[in-house]
């Protein structure tokens, strides 16, 4: 059931929760009308819902690192039995819970960071994994996590990227004194940021377009569908190598 709130106490209450970075409509107030984006995310999942499943029913949704709430609704809105959030952020996660208070859906949220994802215990039919991954010190980590624990069929992937749009289709394996692939604009790259990118210190990396690919087929994602520069929609397969995440990181939960 949507909420009784008035206008006013709508505004009230997101002006309360902070700066907002999900634009949403909430019973017609806006969240983030001055984005530096626009109106996002609204506008940027626009480019790319077309190619989501239209009818989740009966299915579950992860959406990691869910801000404040704006893909989980949709989800949600699609028809899923179950959206579950998280977040690290405790303030995303209450603008979150007031978002599906005002909207009137049921979506369940957690404080939780990705490299914890294996304390769940279960895998989702959907996985969503937008804007999270160059923020993170270990992103390898990351997908090998979410391959081995949580994925079960569908992973919604989408990171900032830039440099390069080519994909070089590279070897194979190279001898050691081969160094010219490393020149090529289609090689992999993953660029390092060590200070601050945006005026923001957890953009640590930030890959080019062939560098996303081979990260996620690396990780044992099969790329199906590239509906928008920025996103891949996987299916969940083998990864071409034995990837091992080390027990004593599992047993602690943390990295």
């Amino acid at each position: 059931m949507q909420t009784t709130m008035s206008r006013e106490e709508i505004s009230a209450r997101v002006r309360s929760l902070g700066r907002w970075f999900h634009n949403l409509e909430l019973g017609g107030v806006q969240t983030a009308p001055d984005h530096f984006l626009g109106d996002f995310p609204r506008v940027f999942y626009r480019r790319f819902a077309d190619a989501l499943p239209p009818d989740l029913s009966g299915k579950s949704v992860l959406d990691i690192g869910c801000n404040g709430g704006f893909y989980s609704i949709e989800m949600k809105r699609r028809g899923a039995a179950r959206v579950l959030g998280i977040d690290t952020d405790e303030r995303y996660l209450a603008q979150a819970r007031f978002a599906v208070e005002v909207a009137g859906v049921d979506v369940e949220l957690r404080q939780l960071d990705v490299y914890r994802v294996h304390e769940l215990g279960e895998r989702f039919d959907v996985v969503l994994f937008l804007g999270v991954l160059y923020h993170l010190r270990h992103p390898l980590l990351a997908l090998d996590l979410l391959h081995r624990f949580v994925v079960e069929d569908l992973l919604v992937f989408q990171c900032m990227q830039r440099g390069s749009e080519t994909v070089m289709a590279p070897a194979l394996d190279y001898p050691f004194e081969q160094t010219g692939m490393f020149e090529d604009p289609g090689w992999p790259r993953l660029h390092f940021i060590e200070h601050s990118y945006a005026d923001d210190w957890t953009n640590w990396w930030v890959p080019n377009r062939a560098c996303t690919e081979a990260m996620l087929r690396s990780s044992g994602f099969v790329i199906q569908a590239h509906p928008e520069r920025e996103v891949y929609l996987c299916r969940r397969g083998a990864p071409e190598h034995r990837i091992d995440v080390p027990e004593a990181f599992l047993r602690g939960g943390r990295a």
